[in-house]
Parts: C-alpha cells; structure tokens; sequence
C-alpha cells in the first residue's frame, strides 16, 4: 500500500506515516464515501439496519481510524509537520461531517428503519438509531438550504478556530522559559525538578538552570520554591499563557475566545436553541439549564464554608493574607506539619513504572484481564510502550499505547484517545486500542520518573477511561466504549478508579522505594490517607468556580456584549474565597472549554464525581476487591458505551440514583 496511513491491518505505521500523507488519504477516503452512500439510498432494499445502519458504521470507523494518528502525532510531538497537516484537513473533514448530518434523504432513511425496529432489535440497534436522529436534528438536518450552509460555514470555522486556541496554548508555554544561576532561588524544589533544569540549561547552551512551563515545572515551583518571588513569576506565567498580559502577547487567545463563543451561539440559535448551554445539554444527563446551575450552587453553598476555614488555617500557619502563588506552598507546608507528611517524601516510593505494575494487578483482580508490554509497530517516541490486554482465558481483547513523560511540543495534561473503537458484525471483529498519555517529569540519570501521590491518582484517573475504552462489549462503533455515553458521565470510571489510589491494599503493591524497593509503609500511608480532605474545601469551591464560569458563559454569551472577565470575576464573588490579581487571564489558557470537548460541560467532572464517589461506595460496603461488585460495574458500566440510558445502568449497578452525601463525606465536608 503506498499510502501508509491507510493501512488499517495493524497498528498505525509510525515509523512511516509522514505529514504528507494525510490530506491525500482524507480527501481520498471522503470522496469514495461520499459515492458509496449514495449507492447506499439509491436502493431501497438497503432501507434496514443491516443494509444502512452497518455500511454507515463502517465507513465512519474506516475514517476515524486513518484520522485518529493525526489528530494524535500533532499533539504529542514537536514536528510542525503534523499540525500543518492536521489544520489543513480538520476543515475537510469538519465539513463532511456536516453534510452527512444534513443529509435530509438519510435521516429519513433512519426514522423510516427507527420506526420498523421490532422486538427482534437490540438495545443497542435502538440505542444507535436514536441518538442518530438525535444528531441529525442537532445539525440542522431541517434547515433550509441557505440556513444548512451557514450551519456548516460556522461549524467548519468552530474546528478550526478550537484548533488554533490550543496551538496557540503550547506556542505560548513552549516559548516561555525562566533562566536561573543563582542556586538558592532553587531552595525547597524536589532533587528531580533541579536535575532537570540543570539538564534543560545544557541542552539549551546555557549556564544554570532552566525551567520550562510545563505542568511538573509549574507544580513543583508553586509546591515547594520557597522562592516567594520565584512562585509569583511561575504564577504570573502560567496565569497570562496565551494572553494579552503574558510575555509573549504574540500568541493571544483572546480573539479565539470572542470568535468561539460567537460560533457556537450561532449553531445553537440556528437549531431553535438559546444558547450553547441548552445545545450542549441535549446529548448529556443533565436535563435543563437550571437544573445544572442548581446542582452546582447547592454544592458551593454547601462547600464554600469549608473554604473558608481552609483559607484561615493556612494563613495562620503563614501568620499573613496569602496571595494565589502561596497557597499550594503552604497547603504543603500543612500537611508536613499537621500530618509529618511531604510530596517529596511520599514521591520516593512511586516510580513510575512500579506504579504502573501495581495499576495494572489492580485491573486484573478486579476485572479479570491482564496487561503485558508487548512489540508494535514503532511509535512516536522512544519512551513510548505499547500494551497488550487479555481476558481470563487469555484472549486478547484489545491493547493501548502509554506516553507517561512531558517534553517540548507535547501538549499538557493529561488524556485518553481512541486509536481504534472497537467493532464487531458481519463475522469481523476489530479490538479497541488507544492512547494514555500524561506529562510527568521524565527519567534522570540519577533517578526512574518519581511520582507525587497526586500524579499517582492522574493516573489511575486516566487509566480508568482507557478501561471504560477497553472493556466494551458494544459491537457498533458510534456507541462502543466512550461513545454515545452522555458526557456528563464519561468522567465516571475515571473517577471511580481515583478511590483505590487511596487504599493502602492497593497502594502497598503500587509502590516500591526507588532505592531499597520497600513498599510505602503503613504509618506513613496512614498519615496521607488524615490528610486527604486536607484543602478540600478549597479544592471544591475551585472546580465549581471553573464550572460555573463555562456554564455561566455558554448559558449568558451575546456576542459583542459579554465581558468574559467580567463574568468571571462575577463566578468568583459568587464561589472562590482566594482573590486574583487582575492580570489573571485564566479563560485564555481554559483549553478543557474552548479547545476540548468540555464546553457548557466542564460541571459533568463534579457531576460525575458525585457519580464516582456513590460507586465506590458500593465497593467500601461490600469490599474493595469484592468479585460480584466489581463484575456487577463492569458489566452495567464499563461494557455498556451508549447502548443504554446510564441513569437506567447507575441504578441497576447500585441499587438506587446517586445521592450528595458520598461525595461530600469524602470531601470531609459536613455542611
């Protein structure tokens, strides 16, 4: 095959996909799809879930696999090669994607085969076709000609303007960088944080240290630099990124910010709705717009309290009024004195690849699979693994890629992607596969990657949604695994699988000290285990301030009339109890809302944490190991992907609807 992108035999070709292969093999794969559906409605004897709804999922896993590397290689390597390509082709693809949900004759062809689904259908079949119509009414499949055509102009400037914030975003961090010689401002940061700017310096011809605005730089600083004035520049960076007020203004979001939010208002109101937040919550649990400012005022009415006195009890270690860049310092210094209890300490015993180890026994006593590293077709990196999943009987049932350490080009955070969603009909089955990545800091001559307890749960978070990936037992792509799952409970396994990163039978065979091997002794995992709820407050009144800010916008945005700070400013009268400086641009680098799939969404973590936390519950009452639990989430949770209502799922798993309460005694929070 001269293309090698499109080889779909096996795992994507790494080692020789190029840039330039990409906009021939979109553009190659659009132009016989656009063919084969309409030989597809042109004969009536394929008016049937077989004859359409199959082909249609075929064709769309064939496209979204050719894609899904070069989504992927633009956001994990520092080749500009790739994210050319990936803004070259996001338009073309944006645009088919539209024209196929606006095709009037196919959604017909689906409400015609919806209402001929009998009693020999599935749950799924039913499942598929009705999100399906779903989404052809959210694209406009009823518009006028004129009206489809502004529909798609709009939605095909959304993709790519969304793309650009997020370049813009790592330009900006990239291309930041704070040059020390003077070791004592270095005084308090972990061994592994200065070998690394030691090494970055060398690399870049410099003397010193150099440290880059990555999130293990950025957290290391604001954690442990007693440097006060080194924590007020790390601050003022990583608050300004991609800003008016950041060093390098060259690279502003704030245009993106007006122009996504002006889009999206279009969409919604050219579809019959208000605004973005009503669109947005047609395909999530959450029923109405107030339903979802309700939620979450009552939890920061019931939170903010605990705030308060988290604030105080650090100030008054402090012993004065703390601004944003002393908070995690201090919230630190807390917990070694109340609970003799560091993240330095703590971080000897996690190596990473023992953490892994641990994680992955986990998955095997609970779920019955087992993960081996294995040899793949080459990778975008040499620190890059690729992994093997087996069920009981040792069949393979799918496998993942994990990119665990951050580097210059790579985009930050941390995430799960689909390589491949699973598939099965027409005798033929394709396993899923994807991609774990996250941005710890990586290996030094002198040390494995160490964890922070923190990073530690990151992972477990993560490898929760490739689970949710992995274990699907839905044979149609469109619903397998992550997909057609409200978003408001996508965050449910991940955050489900948070809770055993706080249990010493796990955590005791998850770590192993990088110098003796021992593992993280009781004692000590009893004083991290106190201090837990230790800023939670804090923690909570955060994340409703970030949610009620997205929620707020996408429900109250008029273009040319909404003051995005002035909004925000509103949100943290209203939820946060630490004040920030004006120069704060947080929206600007906010990539979860304007770049990810988050919009008028971010509140679905804490919904979902809400979720979680009932879940484990379950697993507490019963035993955090309990077989019967354990198979009982897997098969109402992991395996089901869109194929039902997950409310219908949540109950059948526990028994009855989630409630606050579990949450909120996790938070320590009694109020």
């Amino acid at each position: 095959m001269s293309n090698p992108l499109l080889d779909t035999t096996s795992l994507p070709r790494f080692a020789e996909i190029q840039p330039r292969d990409v906009i021939p093999a979109i553009s190659g794969i659009i132009a016989e799809q656009r063919e084969q559906l309409e030989k597809l409605l042109a004969d009536e004897a394929n008016a049937s879930f077989d004859g359409l709804v199959v082909p249609l999922e075929d064709m769309n896993h064939f496209l979204t696999r050719v894609w899904s590397p070069v989504s992927h290689l633009q956001s994990v390597t520092s080749d500009s090669g790739w994210r050319d390509a990936y803004n070259e082709a996001l338009p073309v693809l944006s645009a088919f994607g539209t024209e196929v949900a606006q095709n009037k004759n196919l959604h017909d062809a689906f409400a015609r085969i919806a209402a001929s689904l009998g009693e020999g259908s599935t749950e799924a079949q039913r499942s598929l076709v009705e999100q399906a119509l779903r989404d052809f009414r959210l694209a406009g499949v009823a518009l006028p000609e004129d009206r489809k055509q502004q529909f798609g102009k709009a939605v095909q400037e959304l993709a790519t303007t969304q793309a650009n914030f997020d370049q813009q975003l790592q330009d900006a961090s990239d291309n930041w960088q704070l040059h020390i010689v003077d070791e004592a401002q270095l005084k308090g940061l972990p061994e592994q944080a200065v070998a690394r700017a030691a090494t970055q310096a060398r690399e870049a011809n410099l003397e010193g240290w150099r440290l880059t605005l990555d999130y293990p730089n950025y957290h290391a600083v604001m954690t442990h630099a007693q440097d006060r004035k080194l924590r007020e520049s790390f601050y003022r960076a990583w608050a300004t990124r991609a800003s008016d007020q950041a060093d390098n203004p060259q690279w502003d979001n704030s245009a993106n910010i007006e122009r996504i939010l002006t889009l999206r208002q279009e969409v919604s109101e050219l579809v019959g709705f208000n605004n973005y937040a009503e669109y947005s919550i047609a395909t999530k649990m959450a029923g109405t717009v107030p339903e979802v400012l309700d939620f979450l005022r009552e939890l920061a009415e019931r939170s903010k309290a605990a705030a308060v006195a988290d604030l105080a009890e650090i100030e008054a270690l402090a012993g004065q009024p703390l601004q944003p860049w002393d908070i995690t310092f201090y919230l630190e210094k807390l917990k070694e004195q109340k609970y003799a209890v560091s993240d330095e300490a703590l971080r000897q015993y996690f190596p990473a690849h023992k953490v892994m180890q641990g994680l992955f026994e986990l998955a095997g006593q609970l779920f019955n699979i087992s993960l081996e590293k294995s040899i793949c077709n080459g990778s975008w990196h040499e620190s890059v693994d690729y992994l093997i999943v087996r069920n009981e009987k040792g069949e393979t049932i799918g496998g993942f890629y994990i990119d665990l350490y951050a580097r210059s080009g790579k985009r930050s955070g941390a995430w799960v992607d689909e390589c491949v969603i699973r598939k099965s009909f027409g005798g033929k089955t394709e396993l899923p596969i994807g991609y774990l990545v996250c941005n710890f800091s990586p290996p030094s001559e002198s040390s494995p990657s160490l964890l922070t307890h923190d990073e530690v749960v990151t992972l477990f978070h993560e490898f929760g949604h490739m689970l949710h990936h992995l274990l699907t037992r839905v044979d149609y792509p469109s619903i397998a695994g992550i997909n057609g799952v409200p978003w408001d409970a996508v965050e449910l396994p991940s955050q489900f699988l948070e809770n055993f990163a706080w249990c010493y039978d796990v955590l005791e065979r998850t770590s192993g000290h990088y110098k003796t091997g021992e593992s993280l002794p009781r004692e000590l995992f009893d004083r991290l285990e106190k201090s837990r709820t230790l800023g939670a407050g804090l923690a909570m009144v955060r994340q409703l301030e970030l949610a009620l800010f997205d929620f707020r916008l996408h429900a109250e945005f008029a273009p040319g009339k909404t003051n995005v700070l002035k909004l925000l400013d509103e949100v943290r009268k209203e939820t946060a109890v630490v004040s920030h400086p004006a120069y704060n641009r947080l929206p600007h680098s906010f990539s979860h809302i304007f770049a990810g799939g988050y919009a008028a969404g971010y509140y679905s973590y804490k919904w979902a944490e809400v979720l979680a936390a009932d879940a484990f519950s379950a697993f507490e009452e019963e035993g955090i190991f309990n077989s019967a639990t354990a198979r009982r989430f897997r098969q109402e949770i992991l395996e089901i992907g869109g194929s039902r209502d997950i409310m219908t799922a949540y109950v059948a798993f526990r028994g009855r609807r989630p409630t606050l309460d579990a949450l909120l005694k996790q938070s320590g929070i009694t109020s």
